[in-house]
């Protein structure tokens, strides 16, 4: 296990309550295996809590509180940022792992297993693959794409009323504005950009969120 930083072990155990040593297992997966599979970038093995685990467990306060969000769906996972952490964090949240990559999708597996995660779920699927066959109370993503491209992949899936809660980073206002158009076709609507932050972290986590509402054309999942 890799346990939180001291600076780090307080706001580590608020955000993941008793499941913090599931993170710190998550957290040493990430340090070896992760880095060893080019998942982790070896200039970041010794910011592990701070630049990944920390920085997606702290969008977990975007998604309010139990019972709001009971499905959500992270497109282009890879190592399971911020997907597996969110599942970590609310087992109540049942997690669907969307990802293209063969060897990243073994990692997820392997990690969901070692872990014993049971509301996880990894799917081996390009998102737009998906569409018009699952929905998602919420719908995220980390590092994917400019938002304007990841609108086209995300919005689609998330369910009507439900939301897109994406991670990004300085330029989310620039993006938001160049994405305007396509975020509007597709039925997002109230989009902000919003920080979560807390004194023992140095970069707050930068989150652009929209809600989701009915738009012609759009095909809902098949039934039955």
């Amino acid at each position: 296990m890799l346990p939180a930083p001291a600076h780090l072990d307080s706001l580590a155990r608020d955000l993941f309550g008793e499941r913090h040593v599931l993170a710190e297992q998550y957290a040493e997966i990430l340090r070896t295996r992760g880095a060893e599979e080019g998942l982790i970038g070896p200039r970041e093995v010794d910011r592990i809590w701070e630049r990944h685990v920390i920085n997606c467990a702290l969008m977990v306060r975007a998604l309010g509180p139990a019972g709001l969000v009971e499905s959500l769906a992270d497109v282009g996972s890879g190592a399971g940022l911020p997907g597996l952490v969110i599942a970590i964090a609310r087992e109540d949240i049942d997690v669907t792992l969307i990802e293209t990559m063969q060897r990243r999708v073994d990692f997820l597996e392997r990690a969901v297993e070692e872990l014993d995660l049971v509301n996880v779920e990894v799917v081996r699927a390009r998102a737009e693959d998906l569409h018009g066959e699952r929905e998602f109370d919420a719908v995220t993503a980390r590092a994917v794409a400019a938002l304007d491209k990841l609108a086209k992949w995300t919005v689609p899936l998330v369910r009507i009323g439900g939301e897109l809660v994406v991670m990004k980073g300085k330029s989310a206002r620039d993006e938001v504005v160049k994405a305007e158009k396509t975020l509007a076709r597709l039925g997002a609507c109230d989009v902000r950009v919003e920080e979560f932050g807390d004194p023992s972290v140095e970069v707050p986590t930068t989150v652009v969120r929209a809600h989701v509402r009915e738009v012609s054309g759009r095909k809902g999942p098949r039934r039955g």
